[in-house]
């Protein structure tokens, strides 16, 4: 393979708001079965690459538990592999991170050591099932610099939260604007990156060298106009978890049978197993269109809802609508509905929990 990887899985993930208070952004539980982190893993292992380095630092403790052992994503070979970089803190250097291109900067000794010409910047919290071996054609065709991965986004989506991009017909990149209040394109970019490898150290170096250090605004931003950026539009499914809405959107898009075939089908998306049993689904129990992770025991009404791994149903309890994360208890006769519950939590038999469709409601009652 012509590339190595590096996922970006270092950020606070503000947007998120509670659901990351004890873990990272890209440990997101998604569709009952994975991680966030997961489909950047497998795409990259699917795509043929060998070489994969994780760069973490939020509340990475669980991302890390996730990631001990390379083998789930088949990156445990005696060359390349699976690496997880935190923040380098020496004598001289006692920051954390302070940016994406920080962070690429502070493991540039990584960079600099791989023979591969080209680098591919992926970020933890995309969900997509991506080809990289068409983009590196792409790539080579129009001879870039670097190339962005882009998708038409409609005249009706919100694209305040993204960064946008306007193509010529080269599908050179003449504008990038990063998370505007006034969007003038529809094309986003999706923050996945392909760089000349000795390109990107150049570009790390001087940033450095001026105190700039984040990515978007500081090189692929700064340079638009000086070097080759090209855009390679991606047509299938993609979302960030970037907010609590799109996080909520995509665990109910898994419910789609038609999505949910789609990360199955070969290549499929790979993630860390455990050794749990299947589902239980107890005598009165019933259960609508959901999905329900192992070790789950379910004696009450599902519907329309994601259980990750290990929830327990009381009888008479309803989840309805709703995303409850692993090892949470729901006693009888509790009632959820447009609703995110948090981990290790115990639902009261008699709280009723009930969001917004359009605003579901965060359960976290430990703190």
């Amino acid at each position: 393979m012509k590339a190595f990887g590096i996922i970006l899985a270092g950020g606070s993930s503000i947007g998120l708001r509670e659901l990351t208070t004890k873990r990272a952004g890209a440990a997101m539980p998604v569709g009952a079965a994975y991680r966030a982190i997961d489909f950047g893993l497998s795409n990259m292992t699917n795509s043929g690459i060998k070489t994969v380095a994780v760069l973490t630092q939020y509340n990475s403790r669980s991302l890390h538990e996730h990631l001990n052992s390379s083998k789930w994503w088949n990156f445990g070979r005696k060359q390349g592999g699976l690496f997880t970089f935190t923040p380098t803190i020496t004598r001289n250097n006692n920051w954390w991170y302070r940016g994406t291109a920080d962070s690429l900067y502070q493991n540039l000794d990584f960079i600099k050591k791989r023979h591969e010409p080209y680098v591919i910047i992926y970020p933890g919290d995309c969900i997509c099932k991506f080809d990289f071996n068409k983009m590196i054609r792409f790539h080579e065709e129009k001879d870039a610099d670097v190339t962005i991965a882009v998708k038409r986004m409609g005249k009706s989506r919100d694209l305040r939260r993204l960064g946008v991009v306007e193509l010529n017909k080269e599908r050179r990149i003449i504008q990038f604007s990063e998370k505007p209040m006034k969007a003038s394109s529809d094309i986003a970019s999706m923050g996945i990156y392909i760089f000349k490898k000795d390109l990107l150290v150049q570009l790390l170096e001087e940033s450095h060298e001026e105190e700039r250090y984040d990515l978007v605004k500081d090189i692929l931003i700064r340079y638009k106009d000086v070097k080759g950026i090209y855009g390679y539009e991606f047509r299938g499914y993609w979302s960030n978890i970037n907010t609590v809405d799109a996080y909520y959107r995509i665990n109910m898009d898994f419910l789609d049978g038609t999505i949910r075939r789609f990360f199955e089908q070969d290549p499929s998306i790979k993630s860390k197993t455990e050794d749990l049993p299947s589902a239980k689904f107890n005598e009165g129990s019933n259960v609508k269109n959901s999905l329900v992770a192992s070790g789950c025991i379910v004696n009450g009404e599902v519907s329309n809802s994601v259980l990750c791994k290990r929830v327990f149903v009381g009888k008479g309890a309803i989840v309805k609508n709703s995303i409850v994360l692993n090892e949470t208890y729901i006693e009888d006769g509790a009632v959820i509905e447009n609703c995110i519950v948090e981990s290790h939590e115990r639902i009261p038999g008699d709280a009723q929990f009930i969001g917004e469709n359009e605003e579901p409601k965060i359960v976290r009652l430990k703190n």
